[in-house]
């Protein structure tokens, strides 16, 4: 079993910044790709950026140039640095952890006001 603990989610304007957490614990296997999802309301979930253990990274192209996904092995966490957000941005954000097994947090909202 594999534990992650999101954090870091909230309210902010259009054009500002927040920079989610997502702690892993348990059962880590060595190779392991880790990743942030989003879903907003009426939509269906979406793949928003991920970074393998060995940091090769991979993002949707609406937040390339915007976003930054980076992981700490040491910590089993993962963060995704968001600037210049924008209201389409607005979404619970899930992260995923992808090893023998893939686990999914709990997921935490993010809120972009125009």
């Amino acid at each position: 079993q594999v534990q992650l603990v999101e954090s870091g989610g909230g309210l902010v304007q259009a054009g500002g910044s927040l920079k989610l957490s997502c702690a892993a614990s348990g059962s880590i296997f060595g190779f392991n790709v880790r990743s942030w999802y989003r879903q907003a309301p009426g939509k269906q979930r979406e793949l928003v950026a991920l970074i393998t253990s060995t940091g090769i990274t991979n993002y949707a192209d609406s937040v390339k140039g915007r976003f930054t996904i980076s992981r700490d092995n040491a910590k089993e966490t993962v963060y995704l640095q968001m600037n210049s957000l924008e209201p389409e941005d607005t979404a619970v954000y899930f992260c995923k952890y992808s090893g023998l097994k893939n686990y999914w947090g709990q997921g935490t909202q993010v809120t972009v006001s125009s």
